[in-house]
């Protein structure tokens, strides 16, 4: 780098450069949410987007809290109830608070997860996320969710297949605007696992918010973004045929098993969600 070239924007945080590859006047979506959730590991492009649709939809962020809450809670019943300790998270994101192999090794230390995701910002973070109790295991790989091949292959490496796993697809399927694949490359990950195993899938909708949804997923895909597509509970229970939903089924992910509160039941949020048992 000469003396005249620009310094790339770091994150407000660790203060680490970004990728060579990264392109910083684009916004992305798992920078977006780390934005809305109060991380520091985000650029202007991401901020000003995640700004825009605030304007627009203002309780956008509380979908994004109760996504984080739904993955705990679902974390304790596999981990506390189901006796789940093995779980691979495609999609993680950027790390935040309880992450997956936080809560699961707070309840079994012996826990062991991998996590999967294709933003090569992650892979700069991956020293956090590698952090893990001496008992149990946490690995990072970059592959696409539809590079099922990869993701098999290598979480193999961490995980046994022999044994129930816990597959989490948070916030992530709803990138893959094209149903056949996005149906495909979920079922070649849920056939891949044994008995006993569990699917927990988070996906946007639009059944909330209606057209003013819609048109900001319009707008955010006409931006080069990453791309993003709503579909209705119905679709998102195809996600898992194959497996048997645990009641309540595939609800606002806010409304799946909340603790109790003296203010009565949540509000209802954009991301619908659930979590399968495979028999």
């Amino acid at each position: 780098m000469s003396d005249h070239d620009p310094v790339p924007e770091e994150p407000g945080g660790p203060g680490r450069p970004p990728p060579a590859s990264i392109d910083l006047s684009v916004p992305h979506s798992a920078r977006v949410w780390n934005y809305w959730l109060g991380g520091d590991d985000n650029y202007a492009a991401d901020r000003v987007a995640g700004d825009e649709v605030l304007a627009r939809l203002p309780d956008i962020a509380d979908g994004a809290r109760a996504e984080r809450a739904f993955l705990a809670r679902v974390l304790r019943h596999l981990v506390g109830e189901a006796g789940i300790r093995q779980f691979l998270d495609v999609g993680t994101g950027l790390p935040t608070a309880d992450n997956t192999h936080e809560v699961a090794q707070r309840l079994a230390p012996e826990s062991r997860v991998v996590y999967v995701d294709n933003d090569p910002l992650v892979t700069v973070h991956a020293r956090t996320l590698l952090t893990s109790t001496p008992e149990g295991a946490t690995d990072y790989l970059q592959a696409d969710l539809r590079d099922t091949r990869t993701i098999l292959d290598r979480s193999a490496e961490t995980l046994d297949f022999a044994a129930p796993i816990g597959l989490m697809l948070l916030g992530v399927v709803n990138h893959i605007v094209n149903d056949a694949e996005a149906y495909a490359a979920v079922a070649r990950l849920v056939r891949a696992l044994p008995a006993g195993s569990y699917l927990a899938l988070t996906h946007s909708t639009a059944e909330i918010h209606g057209e003013p949804m819609l048109e900001v997923m319009r707008e955010m895909n006409e931006r080069g973004g990453t791309p993003i597509t709503a579909r209705s509970r119905e679709q998102i229970e195809r996600f898992f045929d194959g497996t048997e939903l645990l009641e309540p089924g595939v609800v606002s992910c806010s409304l799946w098993r909340p603790e109790p509160s003296e203010e009565g039941a949540p509000n209802e949020v954009y991301l619908f969600g659930g979590v399968g048992r495979l028999s």
